[in-house]
């Protein structure tokens, strides 16, 4: 017997007609009763008579359709089960992020990435880029977003943002009226800085003569920096999208030069494969960079010369 057999009989006992029977599998009359009559040679049982103008079933055919009803229950829960997966992942979306890409551009990108997959469960693991790195190649994460790229070998990266960097200073400081900020402008102020190992620290502190800052405040989260300028305690350099993120009224961002870029790379696992909601969350990275580039551009033409 095959499935296209088994598929008219059921057809027949629920509708009581190999007329209608027809009608719902989208073919023809005698195609159900050819089907049936294989069916009923193959297993060596009479499972309808004939009672008029009606196909009766026999008790044969009511003991086999409990078996073949119980078989199409567990078909619907393995479609079920297909579409489930489909739609919301394996086990939902696991990425690792850093600290200050979990205030920008994550928030932004989880917007997007909610109008296209509404109900995937997403878990969000915060913890520097090597970590990232590290979990996103052993698949402990589908995919992380990292300020570099360390185990080159093992994982693949795509750099998404590119962030330049802002002084921040409170409202009231004397540096709040000038447009552009230069480390010498910072000769002798309390200088709130990220913590080793960190890129950006190292970037920063390579365009600064030790003797210029008075490093008083570390910390490993750029939330902690922006709060603690807002309380007066020193001025510190942080990504522009972290502070435009938090609007924090207390603090005024300012440009510095020169440059200093704060990236993001998004990891993935190297020459495996993905899950479909992978693909999804990176064309919402994408999104939300081409329009912080293009915000950015309307900035830089809004700028006073």
């Amino acid at each position: 017997m095959n499935f296209r057999q088994i598929e008219c009989f059921r057809a027949v006992m629920h509708t009581g007609s190999m007329t209608l029977a027809a009608a719902q599998l989208h073919t023809s009359q005698p195609n159900v009763s050819r089907a049936i009559a294989l069916l009923q040679r193959e297993t060596h049982m009479k499972l309808f008579e004939r009672v008029g103008l009606r196909v009766v079933p026999t008790p044969e055919a009511h003991a086999l359709l409990k078996e073949v009803d119980r078989v199409y229950v567990g078909l619907e829960s393995i479609g079920a089960a297909a579409e489930r997966i489909r739609t919301m992942g394996v086990e939902g979306l696991r990425i690792a992020v850093n600290p200050s890409h979990g205030i920008s551009p994550v928030p932004q990108v989880l917007q997007v990435f909610r109008g296209m997959r509404p109900k995937v469960p997403v878990v969000v693991h915060t913890a520097d880029s090597a970590t990232i790195c590290k979990w996103v190649s052993s698949r402990y994460c589908d995919l992380g977003l990292a300020a570099y790229v360390a185990l080159p070998q093992e994982v693949s990266s795509e750099l998404v943002i590119s962030e330049r960097a802002v002084c921040i200073v409170p409202r009231d400081h004397r540096l709040a009226r000038k447009r552009k900020v230069v480390p010498a402008d910072l000769a002798g102020e309390s200088f709130i800085s990220a913590s080793p190992p960190d890129v950006a620290r190292a970037a920063i502190d390579r365009v600064f003569v030790p003797e210029v800052r008075r490093l008083e405040i570390e910390t490993s989260l750029a939330t902690t920096m922006c709060a603690m300028v807002a309380r007066g305690l020193g001025v510190s350099v942080v990504s522009g999208s972290v502070i435009r993120e938090l609007q924090l009224a207390s603090v005024h961002a300012i440009a510095f030069e020169p440059a200093i870029q704060f990236d993001c790379y998004v990891i993935r696992p190297r020459q495996q494969p993905e899950q479909a909601v992978v693909g999804d969350f990176l064309q919402a990275v994408r999104i939300v960079a081409r329009e912080n580039e293009n915000a950015a551009k309307k900035r830089i033409n809004r700028s006073p010369a």
